[in-house]
């Protein structure tokens, strides 16, 4: 059949390079709810993969980001040091809000994938580097990223809210110097530092100014809250000024929020409320700054426990 002139043989098809796929695919946090979601991602965009002939998934990356070890970014380095050795040549992921919590880390890794010449695609976001101009690509991620951070801002502001307002925030039950934590996590006295927050209440009522109830704490070798000879200023006013030391607690008094949270009988006390209400006159009546018709202004004399 080679020598038949009819007959005409056209070569097979050679054929098409398979493009090798990563899916990246990133949670908040490793809640039921969120991992649920993470499993979801993953097979959504892997059915996805599997309907382009000429794409092959080669591996997918999952990265867990907490409040405590913040944005962990483990898999996406890996997955970066795969397409650095030319193991992917493609990368799909939901959104653009999976790539970082914020625009700048979504900007450092599109473009650091840019440079290796990947092709990236945000599913959810109908964005693909192959057919958008980078520039434009740069420019709707930014908006894309900002919207998305700010929608995230304000519902943290409103579930830090809704806590509050139903008594199971946590803050209620933050702890600060002359507590600790129960095996259920609420405050109760640790006497030991109580007696210490005792002692600069009873100390500022007798004349003592900060700078003078410091000099005493450092030389009884009392620690400071943070396990410190050394005594900060700050310290002392803001444990002046802490109702908590009075069993009660009130959240978002400061800010713009328009309402405040106060948990009374929160936790035990270790100051009285008279005691408490003494010192905040008389911090006032020391403070050098006075209101008056024309506005905040400073004294022309500061409190001093020599006089």
């Amino acid at each position: 059949m080679p020598n038949n002139p009819k007959v005409h043989y056209i070569p097979a098809n050679s054929a098409k390079r398979e493009k090798r796929v990563g899916i990246y695919c990133r949670v908040s946090t490793n809640s039921t709810e969120q991992l649920q979601s993470r499993v979801a991602q993953v097979s959504h965009l892997t059915k996805l993969t599997a309907t382009i002939p000429q794409w092959l998934l080669s591996d997918d990356y999952m990265d867990i980001a907490t409040s405590k070890t913040g944005s962990s970014r483990k898999e996406f380095n890996r997955m970066l040091a795969d397409c650095k050795s030319h193991k992917l040549e493609i990368v799909i992921t939901k959104d653009v809000s999976r790539f970082g919590r914020d625009t700048v880390e979504v900007l450092d890794a599109f473009n650091q994938l840019k440079a290796l010449n990947v092709r990236v695609i945000f599913e959810g976001n109908s964005l693909d580097t192959a057919n958008t101009d980078s520039d434009l690509m740069v420019a709707v991620m930014e908006s894309i990223a900002q919207a998305e951070n700010e929608s995230r801002s304000e519902n943290i502001r409103w579930g830090i809210k809704q806590r509050a307002a139903q008594g199971t925030s946590k803050f209620y039950d933050r702890k600060c110097y002359g507590f600790k934590h129960d095996k259920d996590g609420h405050l109760v006295i640790d006497e030991e530092k109580a007696k210490n927050v005792k002692l600069i209440f009873n100390l500022y009522l007798s004349g003592q100014s900060v700078v003078g109830i410091i000099k005493e704490l450092e030389k009884r070798k009392i620690l400071s809250p943070t396990g410190k000879a050394k005594w900060c200023k700050s310290t002392i006013d803001v444990m002046l000024s802490n109702e908590k030391y009075t069993g009660d607690v009130e959240l978002l008094k400061s800010g713009k929020s328009e309402v405040h949270y106060l948990a009374s009988g929160n936790n035990p006390a270790i100051i009285s409320k008279e005691m408490f209400e003494a010192v905040q006159i008389e911090k006032k009546r020391r403070s050098n700054i006075i209101d008056g018709k024309g506005g905040r202004k400073r004294k022309n004399t500061k409190y001093s426990s020599k006089k």
